[in-house]
């Protein structure tokens, strides 16, 4: 199998790593922005490097995996979907719903495969979360904490890019909400705090977002993010319910600590970043694409998942903006293609 990687940043370096070590992947072809980049990570792990995006599609691939700026990932999608390509892309498909559906549409008409990589869905403790909901362990559900915490903010010329903390950030809590519980969310209430760096501000951001989300079978969810927490990165989930409660992301590298006497001690070694908290789950979304090319298991998180997380997210950009709860309807209604 030969796999096109398209972009080789942060994110495109790790999953070229992954996919060059896979057994079933016999070569890549390596292209970015920045030829340079592309062509030094492919001398490191002994792969081809191309000029171009075009010459990722000519000399001729038989999947893409996207790991490019934001803003091209809708146009990728659509000439991968084109030349009969599956493709694995990184959140988000587009950073707005009518770029969204106009991806998945081409996707749909070719008939192709679009894997998003969400990739709690792939980790160990949202797994186990899933599992004791849906087995019943937890009795009925009634609240749901959700939070991303990055230890330092991203580079300031990058924000205008993201798409805003809801988008970017807090999009995988939602969509990883959804996974775990089963449920929809019918409407947000979300706020936002600018008091950091005046950077964020600049850029008609946040840095730091709370959101309550209400399910449709009444559970009620608090999802909430910053970009400066400086004890390390934290990424929790918690689920309460009648019988029990689990926690998501608490083990001995959580960075928190109690001011309890008998509480335990600080983490001896906090996590820094993404990366090394979820190294394990990005090698398992990236083999679960693998077989899903090679027909061995179905799709297990499509375009469509991604376009209910960015539903979620663009109605805590809404009430954020005007103040007041939104509805998951009205981003429907405004987002519908003629």
């Amino acid at each position: 199998m030969r796999i096109g990687v398209i972009g080789t940043g942060r994110i495109g370096t790790l999953h070229a790593s992954t996919l060059s070590r896979h057994r079933e992947v016999g070569s890549l072809i390596l292209t970015d922005v920045d030829p340079v980049r592309a062509q030094g990570l492919a001398h490191r792990l002994g792969e081809t490097a191309a000029p171009g995006v075009d010459e990722v599609f000519r000399w001729g691939v038989d999947a893409v995996v996207i790991t490019a700026a934001t803003a091209a990932h809708a146009e990728l999608i659509g000439r991968a979907a084109r030349s009969g390509l599956p493709v694995f892309c990184e959140k988000p498909i587009a950073l707005d719903l009518p770029g969204t559906l106009q991806a998945l549409a081409e996707v749909e008409n070719a008939g192709t495969v679009l894997q998003m990589g969400f990739q709690r869905r792939f980790d160990a403790g949202y797994a186990g979360a899933r599992e004791a909901v849906r087995a019943g362990r937890l009795g009925r559900l009634h609240t749901v904490r959700a939070m991303t915490c990055d230890q330092s903010p991203p580079p300031a010329d990058w924000l205008p890019l993201s798409g805003g903390l809801f988008r970017d950030t807090l999009i995988h809590d939602f969509d990883v909400l959804r996974w775990v519980t089963g449920r929809e969310v019918l409407d947000v209430y979300a706020a936002g705090s600018d008091r950091g760096p005046a950077m964020f501000r600049e850029a008609g951001d946040v840095d730091t977002g709370a959101a309550l989300l209400t399910l449709d079978d009444g559970v009620l969810a608090a999802a909430t993010a910053t970009r400066l927490n400086g004890a390390g990165y934290d990424v929790r989930m918690e689920l309460a319910g009648e019988r029990d409660t689990v926690v998501v992301g608490l083990d001995d590298r959580t960075p928190v600590a109690s001011t309890e006497p008998s509480g335990p001690p600080p983490a001896d070694k906090p996590w820094p970043g993404f990366v090394e908290r979820f190294g394990p789950a990005y090698e398992a979304e990236l083999a679960a694409f693998v077989e899903v090319v090679r027909g061995e298991r179905p799709n297990p998180c499509d375009g469509h998942e991604a376009l209910q997380a960015l539903r979620i997210a663009e109605a805590c950009e809404v009430s954020r903006r005007e103040r007041r709860p939104v509805t998951l309807t009205e981003i429907a209604d405004r987002t519908q293609p003629s």
